[in-house]
């Protein structure tokens, strides 16, 4: 268990364990933890991480929730932090502050479908709950994951991916926008999917990074992971009407921001 921070912007250290490429921006990193035996967290969860010399970036959490001695992020390179992160070895050094923020429903979903959604890099604060979820497989009725990219080559976790699809107690449906010759998948955005998804929309939770879908809202989750700077809610780079997305979010129930979601500059 990671114990009690002596303050919430008071990083814990972590050595680089190992540094993964995924696609042609985006990489993971699996961490161990320095000063602890290990970290707990909550699917959906994030952190903010802090790379010496060069600041610090909110990233979720895309590693298995149930093993608590490798912290894993997923990150897609896209500032002068993230570059500097995608040239770390094994053996460096990076301070982590966390876990913070709300957590994907996995134990509301007890008993229903549960349909997830994921765009492009998306999967990865998804991953977690797929974890979960799969580790708890008698909890829930049909699993269905839905997961788009823009082509091929952005496809996240691909041997993850043709396990899952391996699965008979487990539904995958991946799609791209744009396909090479040669491509024998789908093609369309991911929302072109949930034709082919066998669930039952009323009894059913949605989990969302991208697209929301067609079911009753109340039971639509998703992500809405942007600007986060503190992780603690005192900078207000996140606010999102009366709430900040990392304190009271990322992960919200969809009715309780529709309203904003059609508000514009909020």
């Amino acid at each position: 268990m990671m114990p009690a921070m002596i303050h919430p912007m008071i990083p814990h250290w972590y050595k680089v364990k190992r540094l993964l490429k995924e696609t042609k921006d985006t990489f993971t990193l699996d961490l161990h933890p320095a000063q602890t035996n290990g970290f707990t967290f909550a699917p959906g969860q994030f952190n903010m991480v802090y790379l010496y010399g060069m600041g610090e970036i909110p990233l979720s959490i895309s590693g298995h929730p149930a093993q608590p001695g490798i912290l894993t992020h997923t990150i897609r390179t896209v500032g002068t932090v993230t570059k500097a992160m995608k040239r770390l070895r094994s053996g460096d050094i990076i301070g982590v502050r966390g876990p913070f923020g709300s957590a994907w429903p996995v134990n509301d979903a007890s008993g229903m479908d549960v349909v997830i959604v994921a765009g492009g890099i998306g999967l990865a604060p998804l991953r977690p709950a797929v974890y979960h979820l799969l580790a708890n497989r008698e909890r829930y009725g049909r699993i269905v994951l839905l997961y788009g990219t823009r082509t091929p080559d952005d496809i996240l976790f691909r041997q993850e991916l043709a396990l899952w699809r391996g699965r008979f107690d487990v539904d995958v449906h991946l799609t791209v926008d744009r396909a090479p010759i040669g491509w024998r998948g789908n093609v369309g955005v991911v929302t072109t999917l949930i034709a082919k998804s066998p669930f039952d929309p009323m009894s059913a939770i949605a989990m969302i990074c991208g697209p929301e879908i067609m079911i009753p809202p109340e039971q639509i989750y998703m992500s809405m992971e942007r600007n986060m700077k503190c992780g603690i809610g005192v900078c207000g780079h996140c606010q999102y009407g009366p709430m900040f997305i990392c304190k009271d979010g990322p992960v919200f129930q969809l009715t309780k921001i529709k309203e904003l979601l059609t508000r514009r500059e909020v």
